[in-house]
């Protein structure tokens, strides 16, 4: 079998996690995040849905990692996200970073709101 080292031509990877951090593109970055393809940014968690408007118009789908366990987000964010046509999924932060690595690899418009484990 041929194996292939993926590329990330579209912005970022998720390199790793861990307690309160995560390993961004090489970088390590503290606390809960927001990463799309123009890079990373500061994320100050479900109150802050503020700092997701931006993402209108320019993802389908936004991955939101909930920490160690899946949780669900409080409604009115969900509500404010899909009104401004972004696709929500959520899950655990583990298995959010995962999923937004190989969505990226594909080329696809998506971003990540990332609260550490």
């Amino acid at each position: 079998m041929r194996l292939n080292e993926v590329t990330f031509d579209a912005g970022p990877p998720i390199d790793g996690y861990g307690p309160g951090f995560f390993r961004i593109g090489g970088e390590r970055v503290d606390g809960p995040v927001v990463i799309r393809a123009e890079g990373v940014a500061p994320w100050g968690g479900y109150a802050d849905a503020a700092a997701l408007d931006d993402l209108a118009g320019t993802i389908d789908v936004l991955f939101v990692g909930t920490g160690a366990e899946i949780d669900h987000i409080p409604a009115a964010l969900r509500d404010r996200l899909e009104a401004a046509g972004i696709g929500v999924e959520v899950m655990a932060t583990g298995p959010a970073c995962r999923s937004y690595n190989v969505l990226l690899s594909e080329g696809r418009r998506i971003a990540a709101a990332l609260l550490p484990v």
